[in-house]
């Protein structure tokens, strides 16, 4: 639970500076081929931020509630 806790600030500190870079050159700024560069890497944060913060937590709780109920 505190490991969680701890990761958010950094985590979501990451996502807005990689997405605030972005997403002018997906909207107007970026040619073509930089668009195609950019769209799956607002993509990759954007489900990597859902993996780190939701995911991964869930998955960890139902292991230990898991283990929790077989002793």
């Amino acid at each position: 639970m505190e490991g969680t806790v701890e990761r958010v600030q950094p985590k979501m500190m990451t996502v807005v500076a990689i997405m605030a870079g972005l997403l002018p050159i997906m909207w107007s700024i970026g040619s073509e081929v930089i668009r195609r560069i950019a769209a799956p890497m607002v993509g990759g944060m954007f489900s990597s931020t859902m993996l780190t913060l939701i995911v991964i937590p869930t998955i960890y709780y139902q292991i230990k509630e898991f283990s929790i109920r077989a002793q």
